[in-house]
This record gives C-alpha cells, structure tokens and sequence, in this order.
C-alpha cells in the first residue's frame, strides 16, 4: 500500500450511494429507557448523599429518591425488553460477564441497580435503617454507571454521530440524568410541602443544566469537526436536538435556576417551569440522539468520511475540519 494512502483525505466516494451500515431498529421505547435508567440512577445517588448528610428532616426526599430509583428500575427495563423483539435476548446478556462488552457490562449494571435499589426500598418500608443504608451504597454505585453506560453502549458501534464524542455524549447523558432526577426529587419537594429541599434540589439542577449545556455546544462543534453533524442540523431531529435538548432542557432551566438562586426568595413557578423543562429536554436529548443517530447511519459519506484513516483528520486544525 502506498505510504500517503494512510492520510488521503476522503472525497465522496460510496458505494453507488447505497448505505455502509443498517440503522438500529431501537424507537421511543428505548429512548424512554435510556431517560428513565440516567433519573433513576441519578435519583439513587441524590437519595443516599441526602441520607447521609441531611439528617431527619430530609427522610421523605431519601424516600421518594429510593421509590423514583425503583420505579426506574422496574418500567425502564419493561420499555427496553419491549423494543427488544425478542425478550430473552436480554436474559441472555445474563450467562456471561465479557468485560470488553458495553452491553454486557450494562446488563450487570442494570440487574445489580435493579436488586439493590428492591433491597433498599423494601428496607426503607420495614423500616431497618441499617439494612437500608447498607444495600443503598451499592444501589448509588450502581446508579452511576446506569447514568452513563447508555451513552458508553451507543459510542460502542459503528454509528457516526454516536462514536464521533463518546466523552461528550457520556457527560450530556450524565450531567442530563442528574438534572432530570434533581427536578423530579424537587417537584415531589414542592407537592410536599418543602420548599427548602426543593431549593437545595435547584442548586444542583443548575450546577447539572450548566454542565449539560456547555457539553452540548462542545458535542456539536465536534460532530461538525468529525463531518457527522448533518442530523442534527438538518433533518425532522435537528429541532428536537436544537429546541427541545438543548434550549428547553438546558439553557431555559439554566435560566430559571439561575434568576431563582438570585433572589431572597425564590419563586416556585420559576422553579416549577425550570424543572418540567429539564425532563422535557432529557426525553428529547435521548430521543434525538437515538433517531438521529439511525438517521446518520443511512448516510454513507458520513460514515466514510468518519471511517477514514485518522491521522487524515489529524493534521488539518480543527477550524479547517469543521469547515469541510
């Protein structure tokens, strides 16, 4: 092979147009998944830092934080095995652990957050405080990896727009997955009666929604850098990703939280509006990532051109990348 075939930059060629990959057949059902296994997670880890460090006052968020991580636990995977066609390929993932695979480690993840969150719930119910601090540690451990390994199993494949960031799209669904079970905990707060959690629960909705929206615009420049972007910017999952991820469910809440922390006292339907934007938008983010990247994986010159060799890409700078 020629020395300088390594870095030819690529010029267009396809295979008589014909697409190189086949789209996921994965809908709606699994971009609920997605968003109900990052709040869950999430959920676990807030509940069992408001445990240890909120005293008595915070028990019923410590409650409503273990019943959210369980309901998560139960509805998100009854969503994922119902888009799966054929629900034993899940059990499946279950007979060998193969630490190379994003899927089967996620599996693991899934039935370990799944037991433990059960184990601290029902702990929580029969009221062995100790019974349920101890199972909750691993049910937050736990939790982590179910807010980010969905991103980690996308970035996995083949897919352009989903392995052009794998970093950025695991902080998108991680500091996404935060602020959306922060903004759930909060309205539960508010429905309660306590406003003074709720507050507390906004501050971290803020500090997650900023996060968020910088890795947003960072993801984007990427994608234009990678040449993988024309989905999201063009498209029927361009306004989704643009409107509904990154203006509703980032930028407005990190508006309202914002002008919230500012005042002496805040104003619930400030805080109300910030929190139903987050989960709107974290339902749009996963939806927008998943359809969007099927759509990218119909695109040939996308894929060739994100295939070809790096150092092809690697010596132009990065403005020059963006503006092919």
């Amino acid at each position: 092979m020629p020395q300088d075939s390594a870095v030819r930059l690529y010029a267009g060629e396809t295979y008589y147009g014909r697409p190189a990959l086949k789209a996921s057949p994965f809908g709606w059902k699994t971009a609920g998944y997605i968003f109900l296994a990052g709040l869950s997670g999430s959920a676990q880890i807030l509940g069992t830092v408001a445990d240890f460090g909120g005293g008595r006052e915070r028990c019923n968020l410590v409650r409503n934080a273990r019943g959210l991580a369980m309901a998560g636990a139960v509805v998100g995977p009854a969503l994922l095995i119902g888009d799966l066609h054929t629900p034993s390929r899940w059990y499946n993932m279950l007979r060998i652990f193969r630490r190379t695979s994003p899927m089967s480690i996620g599996s693991y993840i899934l039935t370990g957050f799944g037991a433990f969150s059960a184990l601290t719930l029902g702990a929580d119910w029969l009221e062995l405080t100790g019974a349920a601090r101890a199972a909750q540690v691993p049910a937050a451990v736990a939790g982590a990896g179910m807010s980010v390994y969905t991103a980690a199993l996308l970035s996995s494949t083949s897919t352009p727009l989903w392995a052009a960031s794998p970093r950025l799209l695991s902080v998108r669904f991680g500091a996404s997955a935060m602020a959306s079970a922060a903004a759930a905990l909060s309205l539960g707060e508010r429905l309660g009666g306590r406003p003074e959690s709720a507050e507390t629960l906004d501050r971290v909705a803020l500090a997650a929604s900023a996060v968020d929206l910088v890795a947003s615009v960072a993801a984007e420049r990427e994608y234009r850098a990678e040449g993988v972007a024309g989905p999201v910017e063009e498209g029927p999952w361009a306004p989704v990703e643009k409107i509904g991820a990154i203006a509703v469910g980032a930028a407005l809440p990190l508006v309202c939280h914002a002008l919230n922390a500012r005042r002496e006292r805040p104003s619930a339907a400030l805080s109300v509006l910030g929190s139903l934007a987050i989960l709107a938008g974290g339902m749009a983010l996963r939806s927008a990532m998943l359809h969007a990247g099927n759509r990218s994986a119909t695109r040939p010159r996308d894929y060739f051109r994100f295939a070809q060799p790096r150092p092809a890409l690697d010596h132009q700078p990065t403005s020059e990348r963006i503006a092919r």
